[in-house]
C-alpha cells in the first residue's frame, strides 16, 4: 500500500532522480494494488480480458512528472484509446478514476452517453471529477454534466470521475479499509464503464 514516503518522492528535483524513485518505490505498489483491482474487474466482467499498464513517462526529457499512474484497460498495447480505470498518486492524494484522456477514439460517443447520465443518482457525494489529467484540481459531481458536454465539443478536453484518498490516511493503520474502498470505487463505477464500452 502507499506510504508517506511515496508522497515525498514528488519533492525530489530532476527528471532522472525522481523517475528512479518512482520506478523503485511507487511502481511496485501500482503492480500490487493493480492486480487486485484487475482481479475484481475480471470477476465482475468474466468474458473480458483486462491488462494492467504502468505509466513510464518516456516522452519526458526535462521536467519531472508531478504525478504518476497506472491504468487498466481491455487493450494489451495501451489504454488511452478507450475509456479505462486509473490508479494514481499526486503529492497530496491518491486517486482512482474512470478516465477519458488524450482524445480517445470514441470521445464524442462517450460524451453523448455521459451528458444524459444522472451521476448524482449513481454515485455518492465523495466522488469528484477531473477535467485535465495533468492538473491536480478536482471538481464536485455537480460539474459533471458541463464537463461531459465539453468532452463532446472540445477535441482536447478530458473527463475523469472517481474518488480521492488524502495522503494523511496512508499511515499504515487503514490499509485494508482503503483497499476495500478502492475495490468499492471500481464496483460503483462499473455501470458507467460498461455503458461507455457499448459505445
Amino acid at each position: 500500500m502507499f506510504t508517506q514516503k511515496l508522497f515525498e518522492i514528488f519533492k525530489i528535483e530532476g527528471l532522472e532522480p525522481r523517475m528512479t524513485e518512482i520506478r523503485s518505490e511507487i511502481q511496485p505498489v501500482f503492480s500490487e494494488i493493480g492486480q487486485k483491482l484487475l482481479t475484481e474487474l475480471s470477476v465482475k466482467i468474466p468474458n473480458q480480458e483486462f491488462y494492467l499498464h504502468i505509466a513510464q513517462h518516456r516522452r519526458r526529457t526535462a521536467n519531472a512528472p508531478e504525478n504518476t499512474w497506472s491504468a487498466i484497460s481491455t487493450k494489451a498495447r495501451g489504454y488511452k484509446m478507450e475509456v479505462h480505470f486509473q490508479l494514481g498518486i499526486w503529492e497530496d492524494y491518491v486517486f482512482i478514476y474512470l478516465s477519458m484522456i488524450d482524445q480517445p477514439k470514441k470521445q464524442k460517443e462517450y460524451a453523448n452517453l455521459l451528458t444524459n447520465l444522472s451521476v448524482e443518482k449513481l454515485l455518492t457525494e465523495d466522488y469528484v471529477i477531473s477535467k485535465d489529467h495533468t492538473k491536480t484540481e478536482t471538481y464536485p459531481l455537480s460539474a459533471f454534466r458541463e464537463a461531459a458536454e465539453r468532452l463532446g465539443k472540445v477535441k482536447k478536453s478530458e473527463l475523469e470521475i472517481g474518488r480521492l484518498w488524502p495522503k494523511e490516511r496512508f499511515n499504515g493503520k487503514e490499509d485494508s479499509i482503503i483497499l476495500a474502498e478502492m475495490i468499492e470505487t471500481i464496483d460503483q463505477l462499473l455501470p458507467i464503464y460498461q455503458k461507455l464500452m457499448e459505445a
